[in-house]
């Protein structure tokens, strides 16, 4: 059975229980995993325990936190901890997040994103082999530390999520997995070409790299506020978080529209920011529209060499559309 994972919904008002329900849900129709993300919100490790003792099947991860949010030896130890609880599901998900939320919510300053990315799957992967932990890098210098107890599993998935060519190409050098986000379903294999070129470096192949990307989804039978709720998503992501997304976009076949999404806001003209998201540009981004359109449009990635496409729910899409995007498009439907 093809595999698919979904993001848990990270609605400021989910409970705890809705939580379990979906991811239940998520379990019960094949899904190979759910994603729980982390920004200044509920922390993304307490909310998988949670899963983990609630679900006895479906993979859990973390999707994703950041690197600048704990020390490598923290993250070790809690994936190592969560992973004897759930019965070896853990998956590692890891990025640099934005100089906007480092430095602003955590007081870190923003430097080096890439080597210290480097750095800590190196020092995870370390500890979680229950080594002794002696590290000499760029920015951590670890001496004589060891795990106290053995990780049920010393190869926990450690995944990146990179867009730009450079953090792609060290996805494909040190990670188990790539999480791209909003890059055109054309340009993916581009893209993926940084990924080859990393995994060469470390005398890798490329197919030993699960690629995973987040897709914005939302599957209605009423489309006009399904198609809504991801404009608003991809528009905000391109007119308001940096230049990371506007570029990626716009390298792949988009810039008119990403000029026009990024005037838009600039001029706080959200309604044309939003229209500016064209349904061409849905179509390469976004899962949308009926089940049979949806399910159309997750074959093609599959198509584009994609291991296991993640459901993305924009955050304005309701309670109804979730459950209806989750049973349309689950494994095998």
């Amino acid at each position: 059975m093809p595999k698919v994972g979904i993001v848990a919904p990270y609605w400021s008002d989910i409970t705890m229980d809705e939580l379990v329900e979906y991811a239940q849900l998520a379990e019960e129709l094949g899904y190979d995993s759910i994603w729980v993300p982390e920004m200044w919100g509920r922390d993304a490790f307490s909310l998988i325990g949670h899963l983990a003792a609630n679900t006895s099947k479906i993979k859990l991860a973390t999707g994703i936190i950041s690197v600048f949010s704990r020390t490598p030896g923290v993250i070790a130890q809690t994936a190592a901890t969560l992973d004897e609880i759930s019965g070896g599901r853990i998956m590692l998900g890891l990025g640099t997040s934005g100089p906007i939320v480092i430095e602003n919510w955590h007081g870190i300053k923003y430097e080096k994103p890439l080597q210290r990315t480097k750095e800590y799957v190196e020092i995870i992967k370390s500890a979680l082999n229950f080594e002794r932990v002696n590290y000499e890098g760029e920015i951590f210098k670890l001496k004589n530390f060891k795990l106290q107890f053995k990780p049920i599993r010393s190869d926990i998935p450690i995944l990146i999520a990179a867009i730009g060519p450079k953090n792609t190409y060290l996805a494909g050098e040190v990670a188990d997995g790539w999480i791209p986000f909003l890059i055109p379903i054309q340009g993916l294999g581009d893209a993926g070409q940084h990924l080859s070129e990393g995994a060469k470096s470390a005398g890798r192949d490329i197919s030993e790299i699960n690629i995973c990307p987040y897709i914005a989804s939302a599957i209605s039978s009423d489309e006009k506020s399904s198609k809504k709720a991801l404009q608003e998503h991809i528009s905000y992501y391109i007119g308001t978080m940096g230049t990371y997304y506007y570029n990626s976009v716009s390298r792949h076949g988009f810039e008119n529209e990403a000029n026009q999404i990024l005037k838009a806001w600039k001029n706080k003209d959200r309604v044309k920011a939003l229209v500016s998201v064209s349904d061409r540009m849905l179509d390469s981004l976004s899962i949308w529209g009926t089940a049979e359109k949806g399910r159309a449009l997750l074959k093609n990635y599959r198509a584009q060499g994609v291991d296991t496409p993640i459901l993305l729910f924009p955050p304005k899409a309701s309670r109804q559309v979730v459950r209806e995007t989750i049973e349309s498009l689950a494994p095998g439907s």
